[in-house]
């Protein structure tokens, strides 16, 4: 009977399709009516339906800036919707050709992007989430092996990391707040993993299957007078599909829009416009050293008031074996993904930034940081936390040691590999484990650790054993 059921949908979908079809006189956007009736583009559909429908059902409830973000996911996903029906009755561009073809995409992703920006909602995590997200869509640029992308499944997978961790903290603030955000949550997960993860491996392993006998790809109509550039002239500074000089490169992510874009884009980098990190921290830098405070540098100076004690930023591979990440202040989007076990990582004086380290390294320090946080696949010896302020680290491998030492305020997440290693405390306050349940669907336990002992003399020796509170 459910069988029957799910059929009885997807032919009253066909039907809607069709109708739809005939109202608009023959055409959906570009294409004839045998691109919407492909079992991919059905299958689409019944994504949309599925998986987004629950994003969306859970965000009518809660409104506001989630509701907003939700319908820019929406809307991103019926922008790759027309494009997969494009792609069936066009001819494979080439490369300059393929970022205009895509800039529908772009265009409402960079509109997430901007929903992130300026004054900090409430609402952060629930916006963050979801626009990093909708770099997962990605996937339709890939065009093979050489292209600087991994492959469409593996790619979704990648993705979904770096707004995982934005999703893990609303699942932890509003446990027993508010139970619609953590639904909105869970469902947004769903609808990449599995729901967008399943659709590319069942459509398309190997990348958009474009038609050998289509038409050309008609550049879409937009204001920037170059067809080269796929963002607007003055993107802002995190969008999803910024190009990035060499120089910034390696701060940067390499895996979603903007490498895709730098890629498929082979003139010059769009780079008008955009804020060089390492360059604007200095400026900042040298600004606070002075001691001079004009009138426009005031809000840097309240900004970043730790800059000019601990020096210039850096991010950069010292000798090939030790990675160094300082002072970096409001950076979000810190990416180390070419590194191995034989290297190091030492995190030093950052203050509200975020960084991925996405391959498995020796070890990692995290020293005199304040609101940082860091997500790492794995480590061979240990992950240190030390002297630093409100911090948040995701292991997303094995661990089998994880220090923290002179620390007020940690968050630490766990996953299923990095529970048989162990952790160490000193000095510390407010530390708290996150471990993931024992199914799927289950909720995360959050495990506070003890601050306070109690030290008996007994049979010739002190036993110490942990003070435990308990409300009257």
């Amino acid at each position: 009977m459910p069988m029957e059921e799910k059929l009885v949908q997807r032919l009253e979908s066909a039907v809607m399709r069709l109708e739809a079809l005939s109202a608009t006189g023959g055409s959906v956007g570009t294409c004839d009516g045998t691109a919407i009736l492909d079992p991919s583009i059905i299958a689409f559909d019944d994504l949309m339906s599925q998986f987004l429908g629950k994003v969306s059902s859970a965000a009518e409830k809660i409104g506001g800036h989630v509701l907003d973000i939700t319908k820019i996911v929406e809307a991103a996903f019926a922008a790759q919707r027309e494009l997969l029906i494009k792609i069936k009755e066009t001819k494979k561009p080439d490369n300059s050709s393929l970022a205009e073809f895509l800039k529908p995409l772009n265009d409402v992703i960079v509109k997430a992007t901007k929903m992130t920006e300026g004054r900090r909602s409430d609402y952060f995590n629930q916006l963050k989430s979801a626009a990093d997200s909708l770099s997962a869509l990605a996937w339709i640029a890939y065009t093979g092996k050489d292209c600087g992308m991994t492959m469409p499944i593996a790619y979704v997978e990648e993705s979904w990391q770096m707004a995982e961790f934005y999703s893990n903290k609303i699942l932890v603030e509003f446990k027993s707040k508010d139970p619609n955000h953590v639904e909105w949550a869970k469902a947004l997960k769903e609808l990449y993993l599995p729901g967008l993860r399943d659709y590319v491996k069942n459509h398309y392993p190997l990348g958009p299957v474009w038609s050998a006998t289509g038409k050309t790809a008609v550049s879409a109509p937009s204001k920037a007078p170059s067809p080269s550039a796929p963002a607007p002239p003055a993107p802002p500074p995190s969008s999803l599909f910024s190009s990035e000089s060499p120089q910034a490169s390696s701060s940067r992510p390499t895996k979603g829009m903007s490498a895709v874009f730098d890629e498929i884009n082979s003139g010059k980098p769009v780079t008008s416009g955009l804020r060089k990190v390492t360059d604007d921290m200095k400026t900042k830098n040298r600004a606070d050293r002075t001691g001079v405070v004009n009138a426009g540098e005031k809000g840097a100076r309240v900004s970043s008031p730790s800059v000019s004690k601990t020096g210039p930023p850096k991010f950069e591979l010292q000798m090939g074996r030790k990675w160094v990440v300082e002072n970096q202040v409001g950076e979000k989007n810190l990416v180390i993904d070419d590194c191995d076990t034989k290297q190091s990582v030492y995190v030093y004086g950052c203050k509200g930034s975020v960084l991925q380290i996405k391959g498995k390294v020796n070890n990692i320090t995290i020293d005199k940081c304040t609101k940082m946080g860091v997500v790492f696949a794995g480590v061979v010896a240990a992950c240190e936390v030390v002297n630093c302020n409100g911090v948040e680290v995701q292991c997303q491998g094995s661990a089998p040691t994880i220090s923290i030492d002179n620390t007020n305020g940690c968050q630490l997440y766990l996953n299923k590999d990095s529970l048989d290693g162990s952790i160490t405390t000193a000095k510390s306050s407010e530390i708290n484990v996150l471990v993931p349940g024992d199914g799927p669907d289950d909720d995360w336990g959050e495990h506070a650790l003890p601050q306070q002992y109690a030290h008996e003399y007994k049979d010739g020796r002190f036993v110490t054993t942990p003070v435990s509170h308990s409300g009257a």
